[in-house]
Formats: C-alpha cells, sequence, structure tokens
C-alpha cells in the first residue's frame, strides 16, 4: 500500500505541498531549514537550503515559498533560495518558533507558533493576508499543528497536538472564525494528532505522532474510517498529490529517536506515499501577495 516515495532523510520531514503548477511534491526538514520538490515523474530531487528554522511553506501566485520561519514570515525564492524574512509577529518571544501552517480558500497564510521547549500555551496561530496585513487567531496554544478547510469552505479544523484533539470553527471568507467544538478525540495508544489534510468527501486524514499510521476520520461522527500503517513511529503530515490528486504523501521524522529505534525504523524521516488510494484530496490553496 505505501511505498518510499523519497529517500531523503529529514530530521524533522513535515508541511507537504503539491504544486499543481510544477506536479511536484514539496515537503520541509523543520530543523535543518530546507526545501525539498520532488518530480514524482523523473524521480528528480531539488533542495532548496534556507539556513533557518522553518515551520510551514506554501506557494504563492508567483509560483514562489511564503514560509513561517523561526524569526518571522517570509519568502523564499525558488530559483536563488534568498530568504526574504518581511515580518516577526514574536520578535519578543525568542524562544517561540513556527511549526505549521497552510493558506485558506482565501490565499491569506495562516500558521502557528510554539515554544522550543514545548512550554504550554505559549503559541499563537497567525493569519497573514495581502500587504502582509496579520491578525491573531487562536492564542494559548502549546504544539500549534494540523489545519484544514472543509469543501465547502464554511468550515476550519485545527490541531494542537498535546491536547489529542482535532476542533472545528465556523469560518467565513473575512478569516474570522468563532463556535470552537471538539469533533475528533485521540486515545493514548493511538499517539498524538500531528498534520492533517482533507479529502472530497470532508473526510480528515491525520498523521499520528508516535502512532506508526495515518488515519482517516469523520468529522461529523468523530469515528476513525482507515488505517494506514507505516514502518516508522513518527508520522508527521501529509496530503493528496499526483495529476488527479489522487496519491497520498506522508512525511516523517527521526527527531529523539533512539540508536536502537532508528536501527529498527531506518526509513525513519523519509517521505511516503500511497499510490492511486482510491480517494482524491483538494487542491492546496495560493498565497495572495
Amino acid at each position: 500500500m505505501v511505498k518510499l516515495a523519497s529517500e531523503q532523510k529529514c530530521l524533522l520531514g513535515e508541511g507537504p505541498v503539491w504544486d499543481a503548477r510544477n506536479q511536484v511534491i514539496c515537503w520541509i526538514d523543520i530543523l535543518k531549514g530546507k526545501v525539498y520538490e520532488l518530480d514524482p515523474v523523473t524521480g528528480f530531487l531539488k533542495t532548496i537550503t534556507t539556513n533557518r528554522v522553518l515551520g510551514a511553506i506554501s506557494v504563492c501566485e508567483d509560483g514562489h515559498f511564503v514560509g513561517a520561519f523561526q524569526d518571522g514570515f517570509g519568502f523564499i525564492d525558488r530559483e536563488t533560495g534568498l530568504v526574504n524574512i518581511a515580518s516577526d509577529p514574536e520578535r519578543h518571544l525568542p524562544g517561540n518558533r513556527f511549526n505549521d501552517g497552510k493558506c485558506d480558500p482565501s490565499g491569506r497564510f495562516w500558521a502557528g507558533t510554539m515554544s522550543l521547549t514545548e512550554a504550554p500555551s505559549a503559541g499563537t496561530v497567525y493569519m497573514v493576508g495581502q500587504g502582509l496585513s496579520m491578525s491573531r487567531k487562536i492564542e494559548g496554544t502549546t504544539i500549534s499543528n494540523g489545519m484544514a478547510w472543509s469543501p465547502d469552505q464554511r468550515v476550519f479544523y485545527f490541531i494542537d497536538s498535546t491536547t489529542r484533539r482535532v476542533v472545528s470553527y465556523n469560518y467565513d471568507h473575512s478569516g474570522a472564525i468563532s463556535d470552537k467544538r471538539t469533533v475528533i478525540e485521540f486515545s493514548q495508544r493511538d499517539g498524538f494528532p500531528d498534520g492533517m489534510t482533507i479529502d472530497r468527501e470532508g473526510m480528515l486524514w491525520i498523521a499520528h505522532w508516535d502512532g506508526w499510521q495515518v488515519s482517516r476520520w469523520d468529522p461529523e461522527t468523530g469515528k476513525k474510517l482507515l488505517s494506514v500503517s507505516l514502518p516508522v513511529s513518527k508520522v508527521t503530515s501529509c496530503t493528496f498529490g499526483g495529476e488527479n490528486l489522487q496519491d497520498l504523501y506522508i512525511t516523517t521524522a527521526r527527531k529523539d529517536l533512539s540508536a536502537e529505534e532508528l536501527n529498527k525504523q531506518p526509513l525513519a524521516g523519509s517521505l511516503f506515499v500511497w499510490k492511486n488510494s482510491g480517494y482524491k484530496g483538494m487542491p492546496a490553496f495560493e498565497y495572495k501577495k
């Protein structure tokens, strides 16, 4: 079912994004500050080194990347690799970094911060709009993680990993969110919910940190529908890619694994894919500058 897509081993692989314009799967190594672009047809792998801790990326309308770095929001030139930091809402909090993020249906970039020591409630989710206008959306988060918008664009889903929950909010195109409610709860044996994506049927796909799997859930009932096993424990995120968005790409990590664990999980940190999964994802939204 699941196969190796790239042997490039990340310390903390995260944030997969399918770039439909270029037909490549992009993902990052947060701690090494690297962006990878893989052409699944040719197997060509391009690496961009930012020399910064990098929590999330999205593709911009101009084809380059917007990124959430430890030192703020910025843009990555895909040709030169140059980084231009545009704004840092947490300049006064040097112990924080950005962790995960995505663009919303209106082309704004959402990303959340967390403490480098994972201190409770130290993070905030920000929304960056056109002209780098910025607003705080969710406060008091610990490990800001998965985000997704429903196919009808009326619901925003969000994960703060330490809560072991997925919550939903009513969402409108102004970026306003309201009426927070819990829709999914993880058991301790499932590990922690990490990155997340959504399919065309409105079902959520969630990566399990310390859980050896990606799972599919119905947010209306809170029930787990499917489990996709992986040969590694630290599964970090997933997204659909391929010409028809039918391939599920999955990022993983090696961070905090002992030598003994790495010996048992030699593929930890690799990118995996479930080709022709039988499900189809939603196109990634692009950032409007």
